[in-house]
């Protein structure tokens, strides 16, 4: 917005300065100096004022430049956000997986230990295959294994 309103004050500048031929300086009643086209009083003093024509082709070049320096920027700075924005999230979710993670893992541990025997479900629906006594314990250090790993102490 402000680049906007610098290019329309330099151009009104610009617009202004090329219609006013003469400039003059008088004083008010109270004696301060009054710069006008048009003098009330003709002993007023004439000034030599030098203007100089604003190059619209350059000025409308600087903008767009300036306009495209802070699109740059301004997505620098949503991408910078969006970014940390995703990794928080990517954390919060990689807690909430470890967490949920360690509570099956911990679950199917107590169980194994709880269980008297353990099985395999066979080929055909309804068929079962015990584990011998050191599958079930390779089957229980597995799933301490699994816990550990997954609870970090927890």
């Amino acid at each position: 917005m402000k680049p906007i309103l610098t290019l329309m004050a330099v151009l009104l500048v610009a617009g202004s300065a090329a219609h006013a031929s003469e400039v003059y300086k008088e004083k008010d009643a109270k004696g301060n100096p009054v710069y006008t086209d048009r003098p009330e009083a003709l002993p007023a003093e004439k000034l030599n004022v030098k203007t100089q024509q604003t190059d619209l082709v350059e000025a409308r070049r600087r903008y767009d430049e300036q306009m495209k320096g802070y699109s740059t920027a301004e997505q620098a700075s949503t991408s910078g956000a969006q970014q940390t924005a995703d990794k928080r999230k990517a954390a919060e979710l990689t807690a909430e997986d470890k967490a949920r993670r360690c509570k099956e893992s911990r679950d199917r541990y107590q169980s194994y230990m709880n269980a008297r025997r353990l099985y395999e479900p066979g080929t055909t629906e309804g068929e079962r295959r015990f584990l011998s006594d050191a599958e079930i314990d390779a089957a229980r250090a597995d799933a301490k294994k699994a816990m550990d790993e997954f609870c970090d102490g927890q």
